[in-house]
């Protein structure tokens, strides 16, 4: 069953991977031999977006559950001041959420308006 499992999820990366570049290629829409410069970085852009986004949500995600979990905590212990302990619950959540909108930012530079574009594909 592992093995089976092993082979289609490596035949998606395969399919994911080359139809990236196929697209990219195609997109380009020089001849072969001037387009694979620009294929190569066109793939190297959108990982390096899908890496950014997917870190970004990886930290905004461990922000928002420990601020989530310390406030469940301190609710808990002292239901009292539960007000104060929301309001700074909630201002702690909305700057880790920051950082994954500062990824999307940065992805859709990578992808949309590239500064480096210049210095590789001249």
């Amino acid at each position: 069953m592992a093995k089976r499992i092993l082979t289609v999820v490596a035949a998606m990366v395969v399919v994911l991977v080359s139809s990236t570049l196929v697209f990219a290629a195609e997109a380009a829409g020089a001849p072969a031999a001037e387009s694979f410069p620009k294929a190569i970085f066109a793939v190297g852009a959108m990982i390096a977006a899908g890496i950014s986004m997917g870190v970004g949500a990886v930290g905004a995600g461990l922000g928002i559950g420990t601020a989530a979990s310390g406030a469940c905590s301190a609710v808990g212990r002292n239901p009292g001041v539960q007000g104060k302990i929301m309001m700074t619950m909630l201002v702690g959540m909305a700057m880790a959420e920051s950082i994954a909108i500062y990824a999307l930012v940065v992805a859709m530079i990578l992808l949309y308006a590239n500064p480096y574009k210049a210095f590789f594909l001249g």
